[in-house]
């Protein structure tokens, strides 16, 4: 059985939704904030960060993205990516690639951005930059989606809630909102989607 260390709120919402649409059981373990942290957390997770899965087998992996893309490839049937070989399976891995690598990063150094710099008075730059980077970013992905319906492929896929999980992190919301219509217009399809309103209620990512 798989095992989920998560917290409401954090990235484990989009593996959640993962297990959920790949319908195998798995058992949740909500992991509070520790300073200094929990010594065997820190054996599976060397930042302290969640989410982690642990595998049947026993190996823990980390990172959501790095997650999202072996859930579905050891669960094809499952509709979480397009199949391996097509052209969406392609946009599937370069927009996760891309959201984990720039977007996510971003909002890391918005939210914490005392871990980015040494210099107690320069807080409020890097966060002004991360900011920057998450709109630039938002917007290529605003791009990608004009004249689509989903982000890869033909059907909804975990890249599509990976995205709108990360545009909900956006310290202003109603902005967001008007400034990707693109995004906008999928991020209120999943608002209404059965699986992330239930997920919604127990992580609070959207009113």
């Amino acid at each position: 059985m798989y095992k989920l260390y998560t917290r409401p709120g954090s990235g484990g919402f989009v593996v959640e939704a993962a297990l959920a649409m790949a319908d195998v059981p798995f058992e949740q373990i909500d992991v509070p904030k520790k300073d200094p942290p929990d010594p065997a957390f820190l054996a599976i997770s060397p930042l302290n960060q969640v989410p982690v899965l642990t595998l049947p087998d026993g190996h823990s992996l980390t990172e959501s993205a790095a997650i999202c893309i072996l859930l579905a490839e050891r669960h094809p049937g499952a509709g979480l990516a397009p199949e391996a070989g097509s052209p969406g399976r392609a946009d599937f891995l370069r927009w996760m690639a891309f959201m984990s690598s720039v977007l996510y990063p971003a909002i890391l150094r918005l939210y914490y951005a005392h871990r980015y710099t040494a210099d107690g008075e320069g807080l409020q730059p890097v966060k002004q930059a991360a900011v920057a980077e998450m709109d630039r970013g938002f917007a290529i992905l605003d791009q990608a989606l004009a004249g689509r319906d989903w982000l890869a492929g033909d059907t909804l896929s975990l890249a599509d809630i990976y995205l709108v999980m990360l545009v909900a992190w956006h310290p202003e919301v109603e902005k967001a909102r008007g400034a990707w219509p693109n995004i906008e217009r999928l991020w209120a399809r999943l608002r209404k989607h059965e699986l992330m309103r239930k997920l919604n209620a127990s992580h609070e990512m959207w009113a």
